[in-house]
């Protein structure tokens, strides 16, 4: 048998990536696309592929197109609705069309050409018709002069964004300029649609709109959407629900309460109740996404996971006898999938994690997509009374050659005197017991109000860092999901203190261990995790970290009102800058700046606008400026996150040479090859 390898960037990028998957009305296959990426390339293809449920090979089921996705099974079960860009009958598609194609097999047909464009959709129940989501111009009436105008604006010469609105941005893309998400119904036999919005003051949410905003009711006569009842629509507006009855086109406010955000709602099975995710917003903005449903007999809503100290994660769906819903929810550093009844609102896990992170039910046949730190995203299905059984095996060839090091759950006396969960990943071949000492690296997640999860995942792999031999521990600090609503709100109003606070506890724990090398300590993370390693290089004994990563690190909570959040600054910190600029500053890095000591790679890209660039350059400028060893990757390309190949590999090459450079114990670097 030949030796494993250790896991690579080149490794991570062999691996085939499942998207959600969606069952045939009769349970006994599955659809979901699968995304390979070519590092030579510098790009990814997506096909559809076919997965039985009952035994038997997978089998792709598209092959022309280069991004086919959010594959849909119609109600009947004689076709499959996807998104994808492609060329047919001499016009190729300038923005995302839908296409149908039979299980079976054939080409796929597109169903219309819609020239703004199809975001996402949804199967009315007769088969016949789709409702999609599109960017159109709200003046404008019929689908040719928004062909027109959109062809226009395609074509212009200025490059301008010209905007009055609030919110007009969004993580890496700027929200389509005078454009707002409608819903439209298709015909698939004329292939003719209408803008179900048209003339109304109606639209769907400006961030990222998808299948979720909407659903129909089971006998196609309804569609409920959620939408944002404010004339200024901004990020932190709470949402309303809205009916339409499809004939007639009259819309109804169902549920409405100015502080609570309602949203993915869905009907249930006889269709006299529609559930949906709530949020208390009103009360707090920390406050738990829970579940609630509302009552077509009374009109009106209730909470009825108010009891269950967990968050409600979306997608809802109905169980068939409409006794309860599935939904994932995290618990303790994983995702599960949960079952809540509600005849006596109790919560039971249906599908324990690792990570579930997509799932679909029919005929009594469960899929479940989910991951776990030690293994990529994998396909079960889960039928009555027996054991859950794996339908794909995509990456198992590529991972048998990799070795994955052990991981496991410890927890350390953190702030406020709590147990404060802690990851441990160690490197493969690690041995506790012999005299070897070996690195520790701190990897800070984001959010904060996120979890360093039993995840795969693929931008910050643990086993990729372990693989370089170091020993990777993961805090959940205080603010973080998963360990109930306190937790999650205990850092509001006080960002840095008790989450430096639970780091240094695990660091402080770690260092005792006798394998732990004291001199060999270094701290990274991204997002708010950068700003962690920031806050920690101005808070931190120096020499108590040998170096610091910062990627896409909130530096200057002044400055950092350029971004696409910037509404929530004053929930979050305790204060608009210009009123308590003493409180803001408080819990901002720069004003730490002269304590900044520590060595620090700074990464950034120019497109992310949740954490936009210049707070990267600012940190890195102000640590040349202060004579403190730095090194900045900037990418004009890349977002929030780093999604190309290449791209990638030059995140891991620097990340680890970086660490290497400032590594006392590691072995010299390899002299590079003249070219």
């Amino acid at each position: 048998m030949s030796k494993k390898q250790n896991i690579t960037v080149e490794h991570l990028w062999q691996i085939a990536r499942i998207g959600s998957p969606s069952l045939a009305p009769d349970g006994a296959q599955a659809v979901a696309a699968v995304t390979r990426y070519s590092m030579e390339k510098n790009s990814s293809e997506s096909a559809l592929w076919l997965l039985s449920t009952l035994g038997g090979a997978p089998r792709a089921l598209t092959h022309c197109g280069d991004k086919d996705g959010q594959p849909r099974w119609s109600p009947r079960g004689d076709r499959i609705a996807f998104t994808a860009k492609r060329e047919q009958q001499g016009e190729k598609d300038a923005t995302p069309q839908l296409y149908l194609i039979a299980p079976d097999g054939g080409e796929a047909r597109r169903a219309a050409s819609v020239a703004t464009g199809v975001e996402a959709f949804r199967w009315c129940p007769d088969g016949k018709r789709l409702v999609f989501v599109s960017w159109v111009r709200p003046e404008l009436k019929g689908h040719k002069a928004q062909a027109e105008a959109h062809k226009a604006f395609q074509e212009r010469k200025e490059t301008g964004y010209v905007t009055s609105e609030a919110q007009y941005r969004y993580w890496d893309h700027q929200i389509p300029m005078d454009r707002t998400a409608h819903l439209h119904l298709l015909d698939l036999a004329s292939g003719t649609w209408r803008d179900l919005f048209e003339g109304t003051p109606y639209e769907l949410s400006r961030a990222e709109p998808d299948a979720g905003c909407f659903d129909l009711s089971p006998d196609g006569k309804r569609l409920v959407f959620a939408f944002d009842p404010a004339p200024e629509k901004r990020l932190e507006n709470c949402f309303a629900l809205a009916e339409m009855e499809l004939k007639s086109g009259r819309i109804s406010v169902i549920a409405q309460d100015a502080a609570w955000d309602l949203s993915a709602p869905r009907y249930s099975p006889d269709g006299q109740r529609i559930a949906c995710v709530a949020q208390h917003r009103g009360l707090k903005h920390t406050m738990p996404e829970q579940l609630a449903v509302w009552a077509r007999d009374t009109g009106g809503w209730e909470v009825v996971s108010a009891e269950w100290d967990h968050e409600v994660h979306a997608p809802l769906l109905w169980e068939d006898d409409g006794q309860a819903l599935l939904f994932t929810a995290e618990q303790r550093g994983r995702q599960h999938l949960w079952r809540f009844d509600l005849p006596d609102r109790r919560a039971e896990v249906l599908v324990p994690g690792g990570w579930v992170q997509a799932f679909d039910k029919a005929a009594g046949t469960l899929v479940t997509l989910a991951d776990a730190v030690d293994h990529p995203p994998e396909l079960h299905v889960h039928l009555p009374g027996e054991p859950a059984q794996r339908i794909e095996h995509f990456n198992d060839a590529l991972m048998a050659t990799l070795a994955t090091g052990r991981t496991e759950e410890i927890s350390v006396r953190g702030a406020l005197g709590d147990d404060v969960q802690v990851w441990l990943t160690y490197p493969p071949g690690f041995d506790a017991k012999a005299k070897k000492k070996w690195p520790l690296m701190q990897v800070i997640h984001g959010g904060p109000h996120t979890a360093f999860g039993d995840a795969w995942h693929f931008r910050w792999n643990v086993q990729a860092f372990a693989a370089q031999g170091y020993v990777v521990a993961a805090v959940n600090y205080h603010g973080s999901s998963s360990f109930g609503y306190a937790f999650k709100d205990s850092i509001t109003h006080r960002w840095g203190e008790l989450e430096l606070q639970d780091v240094e506890a695990a660091t402080d724990a770690l260092l005792k261990k006798p394998w732990a090398d004291k001199k060999r300590v270094f701290a990274t993370g991204g997002s708010y995790g950068g700003y962690m390693v920031a806050w920690m290089n101005g808070h931190v004994k120096t020499g108590r970290y040998a170096a610091y990563v910062c990627h896409a690190g909130c530096f200057d909570w002044t400055a950092m009102f350029a971004d696409d959040a910037y509404t929530w600054h004053a929930k979050e910190l305790g204060a608009w800058y210009w009123d308590d600029m003493a409180r803001v500053h408080a819990q901002s890095p720069h004003a730490f700046a002269a304590h900044m000591k520590t060595p620090t790679l700074v990464v950034h890209g120019a497109l992310d606008y949740r954490v936009p660039d210049q707070q990267g350059l600012a940190y890195y400028n102000t640590l040349k400026a202060r004579g403190v060893d730095a090194r900045l990757l900037w990418f004009p390309d890349e977002n929030h996150w780093v999604l190309k190949p290449r791209n990638s590999r030059l995140w891991y090459g620097e990340f680890f040479s970086w660490l290497q450079r400032h590594d006392p114990g590691a072995p010299p670097a390899a002299p590079k090859r003249p070219r």
